[in-house]
């Protein structure tokens, strides 16, 4: 069995807001949108869809990235343990790397920011390296296990 402490959650707007909007009727004709609409919807940001698709591309992004060291991409070594994606399409990475004296430790976090800035839609990337929980070889992904020969 693998754990996984990738949570997958999104931090988004209810379920209500994110259905579509329809452009209010002003005085000037139809189909224009009256401009306290046009800034509620410029504020409220993007929709949890885009924020699904945007954390999916980023965790594709994040695929890439391989510690030198070890010939498995860190997102199935269970190295990530978050995306988030915020309604202002900014995306916070939650990682740990193998050890604390890891030698990728400046360049592994660097990466990811990098790949993951390319991402469409992504406004901005913050890596947070922790260190609880401590990473386990239990953390890796079926795959990864096969490949390195657990």
């Amino acid at each position: 069995m693998t754990t996984r402490l990738w949570s997958g959650g999104l931090k988004g707007r209810p379920a209500e807001a994110n259905e579509e909007s329809t452009a209010a009727e002003s005085p000037q004709g139809k189909g224009q949108m009256d401009s306290t609409d046009s800034t509620a919807q410029a504020t409220a940001g993007i929709s949890t869809i885009e924020q699904t698709v945007i954390q999916n591309q980023a965790i594709e992004a994040i695929r890439l990235c391989y510690d030198p060291e070890i010939p498995v991409n860190i997102y199935d070594l269970g190295l990530v343990y978050d995306v988030a994606v915020a309604p202002d399409a900014a995306v916070t990475v939650t990682m740990t790397l193998t050890s604390p004296h890891c030698p990728a430790a400046q360049s592994l976090p660097r990466d990811v920011e990098m790949r993951v800035a390319k991402v469409q839609g992504v406004a901005s990337v913050r890596v947070n390296v922790v260190w609880s929980p401590p990473w386990n070889p239990g953390m890796m992904s079926e795959a990864a296990k096969l490949e390195l020969g657990f």
